[in-house]
């Protein structure tokens, strides 16, 4: 009788630990409202021309990823180019072909999913800015075209600006943007790669020919899906149990830090 007790009060515990307070539901609506209007907007004629900056900075992220991975196995990274057409490419020598390839889907969704995490609270979405902004100053040195360093300095501005707007409200709401445009835009490019397009010389096919095809590119793909799609709901859940304070208690957090 004690031991389903206790067992009924640990279920209890559990599940108002995810319960989300009022201004978490806020949250969990406004993300709901990015990912519609993100799927809504993203091949629509003339429309996505809106989503285009943001998708150069995912790409940019992603092309960050395979950089910095490539780094911590002593590569020498030459070059992070983006394109027009939203597609972006990393030079480098060296590194380990099977940590760098899934580095940039892997890694810009991790990315994603912690901004997302940060997303629910003002403090949390400024300590992330300022990684995003030092991410974004290694990819403008990296950078060798303008559209590379255009964008670079562009969100860097942006989130200069959000920083000191009304203590940071805003930049809130623009970091759960970027972090949620991150993780659909992994979700999306592999499914697009391996499903729609069945591009050849993608990273996971790659990533398939250097493991001696000892599984399919397309399965390598779903785990990848499955990860990046992992992260992106742990991101809202693990926001869920640590965030709790309200919209109020944010402000004062900021403000009496300084910020």
């Amino acid at each position: 009788m004690l031991a389903a007790q206790v067992q009924v009060e640990q279920q209890t515990t559990t599940a108002s630990v995810f319960t989300p307070t009022s201004d978490q539901r806020i949250i969990l609506i406004i993300i709901g409202v990015y990912t519609a209007a993100i799927l809504i907007l993203w091949n629509m004629p003339i429309a996505k021309i809106a989503l285009s900056p943001f998708k150069l900075l995912v790409v940019g992220l992603h092309e960050f990823s395979h950089a910095f991975v490539g780094c911590l196995t002593c590569a020498k990274i030459e070059s992070i180019e983006i394109d027009p057409d939203e597609g972006g490419v990393t030079r480098m020598q060296g590194g380990l072909l099977m940590c760098t390839l899934p580095a940039g889907y892997l890694g810009s969704s991790a990315i994603g999913a912690t901004l997302v995490l940060c997303g629910f609270n003002i403090m949390a979405s400024k300590i992330a800015s300022i990684v995003l902004g030092a991410c974004l100053l290694l990819v403008l040195y990296w950078a060798k075209n303008w559209l590379t360093r255009s964008i670079g300095l562009l969100f860097i501005g942006v989130t200069v600006f959000l920083w000191w707007l009304e203590h940071g409200v805003g930049l809130k709401y623009f970091v759960l943007f970027i972090g949620v445009m991150s993780c659909l835009y992994c979700l999306w490019d592999i499914l697009d790669d391996l499903v729609f397009r069945k591009i050849h010389e993608s990273d996971v096919t790659k990533f398939s020919q250097e493991c001696g095809m000892c599984l399919s590119s397309r399965v390598w793909g779903i785990f990848w899906f499955i990860i990046s799609l992992v992260f992106f709901i742990g991101g809202i859940l693990i926001g869920l149990v640590v965030f709790k304070e309200d919209e109020q208690t944010q402000q004062k957090q900021v403000i009496g830090f300084g910020w």
